[in-house]
């Protein structure tokens, strides 16, 4: 029996807004290969929406965690992306136990703690390995569609457009609004704008200096 090998990889890890998305996917090596992989964001909206479908219809077993902005704030960005590396692959893990047994390839530097299978971590890996290229449009595409769906419970952020990276129409909104739910209070920007201090304007003995 061939080997198992899950790629792994996140979406979001820069946003002012919104989860951090992770996917974990598991090809068939007995099935042909899906042409176009790449990674996420080398592909146009458009294209990853097709290889989505292809890869959730193909894939031995693909699993998508969010790990929302709450949590995000209470253990760092850094560690809910590593949580939700562990979870994802737990998923994949548990579709194909009874399978053989299956390793695991993380994209970037960082192991998480606690995985259920033997995994490397590949820097570039979501331009060098397929599986990780496939979870990269996955995670892409699911926090897409969510921001899309957030945006219309908060449609004066635009979150439709920016997906919650810190665009001028998204920071300007931010000042004018103030952060919603979505928000990631602590991340700098958000929590300048909690306080009402962000792009405060300068005094005017400064403005005229």
């Amino acid at each position: 029996m061939n080997a198992l090998v899950a790629g792994v990889d996140e979406a979001g890890r820069g946003p002012l807004a919104g989860p951090v998305v992770v996917a974990a996917v598991v090809f068939d090596p007995a099935r042909p290969r899906i042409n176009g992989l790449d990674d996420s964001k080398q592909l146009c909206a458009a294209r990853r929406e097709v290889l989505y479908a292809r890869i959730v219809e193909r894939a031995l077993a693909w699993r998508i965690v969010f790990i929302e902005a709450g949590e995000i704030d209470r253990i760092n960005i850094l560690q809910a992306t590593l949580l939700g590396m562990r979870r994802a692959l737990e998923g994949v893990v548990d579709t194909v136990g009874d399978r053989g047994t299956c390793s695991a390839r993380v994209d970037g530097n960082l192991l998480p703690p606690g995985l259920p299978c033997a995994a490397e971590a590949l820097v570039g890996g979501d331009a060098r390995d397929r599986s990780i290229m496939a979870a990269s449009i996955l995670a892409k595409v699911a926090r897409d569609r969510a921001m899309r769906e957030r945006h219309l419970h908060h449609p004066g952020y635009r979150f439709d457009l920016h997906k919650g990276y810190s665009t001028p129409a998204h920071l300007d909104a931010l000042n004018r609004l103030g952060p919603c739910p979505e928000h990631r209070r602590s991340f700098a920007p958000v929590r300048l704008a909690a306080q009402g201090s962000m792009f405060a304007p300068a005094p005017l003995s400064e403005a005229l200096a």
